[in-house]
């Protein structure tokens, strides 16, 4: 249950982080974000990012084998990357449908995946 309860906390958090990273990306459409400074753009990212935390420290704290958890220190980071790289996915086809996903970025997250296979694996 513990590795359930991590993923599920990693997903939170990567989806905060994703809009901390890129979402600020997206602000121009809208109308009172326009004039917005980088310091000020910079501080609202912060903030997300601060809800990223409340998730992401828990995730490695409940995941973490020494801690009771089911995961190796690599296997959570390996998990993180590929949350990360999911979240942002579904995100930029929602978020930014003018940018194209190319043969090369599918390869290149089938490695991803096969990392996860071979950090596993026995």
């Amino acid at each position: 249950m513990k590795g359930f309860y991590t993923i599920v906390l990693l997903i939170i958090s990567n989806t905060f982080m994703t809009f901390a990273w890129y979402g600020h990306l997206k602000f121009k459409e809208i109308g009172w974000f326009t004039n917005l400074g980088l310091f000020t753009i910079i501080v609202m990212s912060w903030g997300l990012a601060f809800f990223e935390y409340l998730f992401q420290v828990p995730a490695n704290r409940i995941g973490f084998a020494e801690n009771g958890g089911p995961f190796s220190l690599t296997q959570l980071k390996v998990i993180q990357e590929v949350i990360t790289l999911s979240v942002f996915f579904a995100f930029s086809r929602i978020m930014f449908k003018n940018e194209t996903f190319r043969l090369n970025d599918f390869i290149g997250f089938i490695f991803l995946v096969l990392a996860v296979y071979f950090i596993f694996k026995d």
